[in-house]
């Protein structure tokens, strides 16, 4: 007849010798090194990140605001339609340099995106794999040349290029076209607007083909070889199958593409010209941009006036930033509303 030892009794060997507690009892657990007060402390540390970049962001936007505050009360809103900008007279219109920043960014997506599409399908779907990785790789390191260099190579390689291979043809083509021809006169030195947004697009395509490719790869394979087992082509699998999947990532991938061009300074600076008049909308004029005014102006500007304007220069190019970034906010939220709708 087997008996059971109590849970409090020990042990003993054939001898009658205790083994000891330890036999039937196991050590107790280590305690948790966490509970309620490091979770506490973690919710605040999260918080308080988040608050800070709030708080952050509206110092800015409040500092910026106070400096600019003497041109915001002499111009008011009349300083983003005015063009003339002479700091010897005191008088400061923000026109030119909303408009050269503008142009210039546009330019530069219309090139790029195109050209960053097709690097992104060509390296998730058409490229050998021995090609994928160099290709890629090369791509990415084109985002780590600093923009100082894009701009001294504009300046002295492409600028030149420019005007001898682009510029003066397209004169000669269209100097006699009802409003062709105003767009492309001007004098065909290698700087200007133009310059600016094929360096601004030079400078966006490892971004937003970076992006596109990764959120292209995303796409389940399965998908796309059912489509391809259906006899879909590559053209078809990419706009009705790898497009609609991941358009969210690819506008998110344009829209940095955009922020990027539309804060460059030192690329801008070295081949936009810096030509404070709006004599005519010809891509090849000279002009400015709120980053490179901003860069060549602020350091020599007295105070009163001319900072005062300048810093209202900063703080319309915060506003076009937010504009920007509300805008594609908007356009995500309408595409999840009509996939949520279809589904």
């Amino acid at each position: 007849m087997s008996t059971t030892l109590p849970a409090n009794q020990g042990a003993f060997d054939k001898s009658g010798k205790s083994l000891g507690r330890a036999m039937t009892n196991p050590s107790p657990e280590k305690a948790a090194r966490s509970g309620p007060m490091a979770d506490l402390i973690f919710g605040w540390l999260a918080k308080g990140s988040a608050y800070f970049t709030l708080i952050m962001l509206f110092g800015i936007l409040a500092s910026l605001t106070i400096s600019a505050w003497p041109a915001i009360e002499k111009y008011g809103l009349g300083f983003l339609f005015n063009a003339t900008w002479d700091p010897v007279k005191e008088e400061f219109g923000g026109l030119v340099m909303i408009y050269g920043t503008l142009m210039t960014s546009f330019i530069a997506l219309l090139i790029a995106v195109p050209v960053s599409f097709g690097i992104a399908i060509f390296l998730t779907e058409l490229a050998p794999a021995w090609l994928k990785r160099p290709l890629g790789t090369a791509i990415e390191l084109l985002a780590a040349i600093p923009s100082i260099v894009y701009g001294m190579w504009g300046l002295l390689v492409f600028g030149p290029i420019l005007s001898t291979y682009v510029q003066q043809p397209l004169q000669g083509l269209f100097s006699d076209v009802p409003y062709l021809g105003a767009l492309f006169s001007g004098p065909p030195v290698g700087i200007g607007i133009l310059s600016a947004g094929i360096i601004l697009a030079i400078m966006i395509i490892p971004f937003i083909a970076a992006v596109m490719r990764d959120v292209f790869e995303v796409t389940p394979t399965l998908l796309k070889e059912s489509a391809y087992g259906l006899g879909a082509t590559t053209w078809e699998v990419v706009s009705k199958v790898v497009l609609p999947y991941t358009k969210a990532g690819v506008i998110g991938g344009i829209m940095l593409g955009l922020g990027r061009a539309i804060g460059e300074t030192m690329a801008i600076t070295f081949v936009i010209g810096n030509f404070n008049q709006l004599d005519s909308l010809s891509l090849f004029q000279a002009a400015n941009s709120i980053t490179s005014a901003l860069a060549n102006e602020f350091a020599e500007a007295a105070e009163g006036l001319h900072q005062a304007s300048l810093m209202y220069l900063g703080l319309v190019l915060f506003f076009i930033t937010f504009v920007v970034l509300t805008l594609s906010k908007i356009l995500l939220a309408q595409l999840k509303k009509k996939e949520g709708v279809k589904s």
